[in-house]
């Protein structure tokens, strides 16, 4: 009798927060689709939300930013704020709008979102999104995201890009952890990196977990766009 082994390949559980309830039916049948993934929790606004997801356990959360009772800003402010206590294994957030470079979206990447997806996406780009930001290590993507980043410098004072709080946690980094820094702000996955520097991936990264816990980030997004509010990435490098 063969014993079967365990899965090795959980699912990637996904919540999604949108009022739009025909949006939701279509997100849930590409999501379902795919073998990694399956969506758990349904959520009409943030407000709901926050309720639910306060208790079910999730992997990544695909969140609109504009909705009634709460919109998907004041949504994922609470809930990274709830999650913070536990960072390795907090959800994730991508943030979802109708608007490419919308203002909300942006204030929703500094309040602690992993990734930014226009709503008219193709289908695979969605998916890509999920797994991407679920993994933790992979490259920063979509393009979408890093064309939001790229707006970010632009969008600050100057006076806030000399001075954001965060100067010295950059300053606190090695020649090499910075040189890693800038590389992931560029997109560069981690074997991409090891490649570029002609390190094992395994070295990567660890210079990555050590960028992450001296920027006090939670994951590669928000440690560019540290990189990005102290000026040691500029637009378009």
């Amino acid at each position: 009798m063969t014993t079967a082994l365990p899965d090795a390949s959980p699912h990637i559980r996904v919540a999604i927060v949108d009022d739009q309830q025909l949006l939701r039916a279509g997100f849930r049948m590409v999501i379902d689709s795919q073998p990694d993934l399956e969506v758990v929790v349904e959520a009409g606004d943030g407000a709901q939300a926050v309720r639910l997801l306060t208790d079910h356990p999730v992997d990544v959360v695909l969140m609109d930013i504009r909705m009634p009772t709460m919109d998907g800003l004041a949504a994922t402010a609470q809930l990274t704020a709830l999650w913070a206590a536990h960072p390795d294994t907090a959800p994730r957030i991508i943030v979802l709008t109708t608007f490419d470079l919308d203002e909300y979206a942006l204030e929703a990447i500094r309040s602690g979102a992993s990734g930014f997806l226009l709503k008219d996406a193709p289908p695979e780009e969605m998916l890509a999104a999920i797994r991407t930001v679920h993994s933790g290590d992979a490259v920063i993507a979509p393009s979408t995201t890093r064309r939001l980043l790229d707006r970010l410098v632009t969008t600050l004072p100057a006076e806030q890009l000399a001075d954001s709080g965060k100067a010295s946690a950059v300053d606190s980094l090695t020649d090499r952890e910075r040189e890693v820094l800038v590389l992931m702000a560029r997109g560069r996955a981690n074997q991409e990196i090891a490649s570029d520097l002609f390190v094992a991936e395994a070295t990567v990264k660890t210079h990555v977990g050590r960028i992450l816990a001296k920027l006090g980030a939670r994951d590669r997004v928000q440690a560019v766009v540290t990189a990005y509010e102290t000026g040691l990435v500029r637009p378009g490098e």
